[in-house]
């Protein structure tokens, strides 16, 4: 193993490796049996089982689209090239293969269903950020993110939720069914996300109301004012992954 190569990929034979799939694939497959039976624990125990013999992935390759539905993926394929938006090919790591990058999209993916399933919403949107990760334009990861996000409901959270229904506009075919859906969300996020904006940075839309959300230490005037500095030198806006990034200006 070499710091290149931290799944341990690089020195395993191609027989290794296939048996490896083969047994994320059977656990895959218990899980959903498990899921079908609306066992959400076992089933996420079987999906987060399958992925300690998949190799950790070290970059984001872009993945073809996988086929949108409120159930975890029963298959490791998605769509078929005729059925997909075009994607960049997948740039797997060293000594994983495409199928691997696929079945580890799908494993997160899954594994997002079931925490949906028992309501945790903030794991809801780790997995899929994670599935995302390997499969940029996977729908389902998209759907479900958003919609974890809308539950959160902070001005981040919901900022997201906005980027990614944006994202499914450019997914979705002109005749999916779910695009009127998704216009209708995007009209009902705008005055959503203004109220949040207004409730964490204050009525007035400066950053006194998100300092009040800061350590107590920081958020005193007077500890600034020993840098010269006040809240005005700081401006705060969303960063879309559930926190924020500051500007500074002078």
């Amino acid at each position: 193993m070499s710091a290149e190569d931290p799944a341990g990929y690089e020195g395993k034979g191609k027989e290794i490796q296939i048996a490896d799939l083969e047994e994320a694939e059977r656990l895959k497959q218990e899980g959903n049996n498990h899921f079908r039976s609306k066992a959400w624990e076992e089933a996420l125990a079987h999906y987060r089982s399958a992925l300690g013999y998949l190799p950790r992935r070290e970059h984001e390759p872009p993945r073809e689209p996988t086929e949108p539905s409120g159930q975890p993926d029963l298959e490791v394929v998605g769509l078929s090239p005729s059925e997909a938006p075009s994607a960049t090919p997948p740039q797997p790591n060293i000594g994983e293969t495409p199928e691997m990058v696929k079945m580890r999209a799908v494993l997160n993916g899954n594994v997002a269903a079931c925490y949906v399933q028992l309501g945790e919403h903030n794991k809801v949107v780790e997995a899929c950020t994670e599935a995302l990760a390997d499969d940029p334009t996977y729908v389902k990861a998209l759907q479900r993110r958003a919609a974890s996000n809308e539950a959160i409901a902070s001005w981040s959270a919901l900022t997201s939720a906005q980027e990614d229904y944006r994202t499914l506009l450019k997914l979705l075919p002109e005749s999916s069914p779910q695009r009127s859906e998704i216009d209708r969300m995007l009209r009902n996020l705008g005055p959503r996300i203004e109220m949040k904006r207004k409730e964490e940075m204050g009525d007035d839309g400066q950053t006194e109301g998100t300092w009040k959300q800061l350590p107590r230490f920081a958020s005193q005037r007077g500890f600034l004012s020993n840098f010269g500095l006040s809240t005005d030198n700081f401006k705060f806006e969303p960063s879309g992954q559930g926190g924020y990034s500051v500007n500074f200006s002078r």
